[in-house]
């Protein structure tokens, strides 16, 4: 088939669109899945496991600062679910960074190896596909026509998927969904897909399957990383806060018209220690050409500051721990890392406490949530680098925290919980 050219290194997700309104009543009460971490059943040791969440944490930030049409690349999540009737299971990565559904599909011209069979929609009595005139297909950057729609789509990293665009049922959980629109990729190849064989999308976005279902709550709940335990993401409605001991903080979720699939955030502020950084209030705003601001992101490990401000947190936390020597941070292409001392965690040794001071909510977080270990070297590192342009509230930070987007209302919760 004859495709239109590839998009100069557009970045962050995979190409689908869906205008088609669905019920949200299929998930009534919420769906619960699980997540599995990317890199837990990697078999490195902690060292090569930080390496390689650092290094993906990097690649996400400069397709999310790129800022090139559509969403982010390389997540960190996994959830298990199925396509087409008869269902055929497959992992795809989730993402709340972006808006995208896409699968790998026979007849596969270029695919890479995925550990499940890859789906065939010949054989699904529930595929089918989008004419070219729709307004699905016309609402594409990049489209083709031969019979069909067909779409195609390059990475900042050129990692890249075309094929079909089509409709089909999926099952989440126990649930199907019928009518999703999603890329049919007959080929794909790149470094951010060899996880999964496909992604979901859960940004802001219209074509995300939040936005597809009609549905105006999800949360989520991340546990540490190293973990083998299984997070679990929430689908349609949201836990009850009052069944928890833990205070229930809250800010607003804020639309930039930009970038409106991003969920941003304001803060205000940080404190390290017992002293308030000066940061100038205008540092994490939304600036008049979009750019700027804050999101925060289930795909990115590492949290990002502008790096006028990382500098002086940074500072901050170097002048206040006195009494434990650094370590070589290049092992781990991060700035501040010392000795961990003997049978220690972050959370036993006397760090300086972090607060992020978000519009309505300061959250102090607990050090294991901002300072990662690696017994192999013995040493703590801080989880947190330096950004040009946009700000991110990355996925370490979140860990055994429940998560809750409330898109109804334009408000983002959470509290302290045991994940997993």
């Amino acid at each position: 088939m004859a495709l239109e050219p590839l998009p100069k290194f557009s970045s962050l997700t995979v190409l689908l669109l869906s205008l088609i309104p669905l019920s949200s009543g299929a998930f009534a009460g919420g769906v619960r899945v699980e997540l599995t971490h990317v890199h837990a059943n990697a078999g490195d040791n902690e060292a090569k496991l930080i390496q390689r969440a650092v290094a993906s944490s990097r690649h996400r930030l400069s397709t999310l600062v790129d800022r090139a049409p559509l969403h982010a690349g390389k997540t960190e999540y996994i959830v298990d679910i199925a396509i087409g009737t008869p269902a055929l299971a497959f992992s795809a990565l989730v993402d709340t960074g972006s808006d995208l559904i896409w699968t790998q599909c026979k007849p596969c011209s270029n695919c890479y190896w995925q550990s499940s069979p890859v789906f065939d929609p010949s054989k699904s009595s529930t595929f089918g596909t989008i004419a070219c005139d729709s307004t699905l297909c016309k609402a594409l950057d990049q489209h083709s026509c031969n019979a069909s729609c067909h779409y195609s789509y390059m990475y900042t990293d050129h990692s890249y998927t075309e094929g079909v665009l089509g409709t089909e049922t999926f099952t989440i959980g126990s649930t199907s969904v019928p009518g999703l629109a999603f890329g049919c990729g007959n080929s794909n190849d790149g470094v951010a897909f060899a996880e999964a064989a496909g992604f979901v999308g859960l940004g802001r976005g219209k074509l995300s399957l939040i936005s597809q279902m009609g549905l105006t709550e999800f949360s989520y709940c991340l546990t540490p990383f190293g973990s083998r335990k299984k997070s679990t993401l929430l689908i349609g409605s949201l836990p009850n806060p009052n069944a928890t001991a833990h205070p229930v903080m809250s800010t607003p979720i804020v639309r930039n018209k930009s970038w409106p699939s991003f969920y941003y955030i304001t803060l205000n502020g940080i404190t390290v220690g017992g002293t308030v950084v000066d940061i100038p209030s205008s540092t994490f705003a939304i600036k008049g050409d979009g750019s700027g601001g804050m999101i925060i992101d289930s795909g990115t490990w590492l949290t990002y500051l502008e790096y006028s401000a990382y500098d002086k947190v940074a500072d901050a936390f170097t002048a206040q721990i006195k009494n434990m020597n650094t370590t070589d941070q290049s092992l781990f292409d991060l700035d501040l890392c010392y000795e961990l001392p003997p049978k220690s965690t972050p959370d036993t040794l006397n760090l300086p406490k972090l607060i992020f001071h978000f519009q309505g909510a300061d959250l102090e977080l607990p050090p294991g949530n901002y300072f990662g270990v690696d017994s192999d070297t013995s040493s703590i590192c801080l989880m947190m680098a330096e950004s040009s342009g946009l700000s991110v509230f990355g996925n370490f930070m979140q860990q055994n925290m429940q998560v809750m987007y409330d898109l109804g209302n334009d408000v983002l919760s959470f509290y302290s919980a045991e994940c997993g």
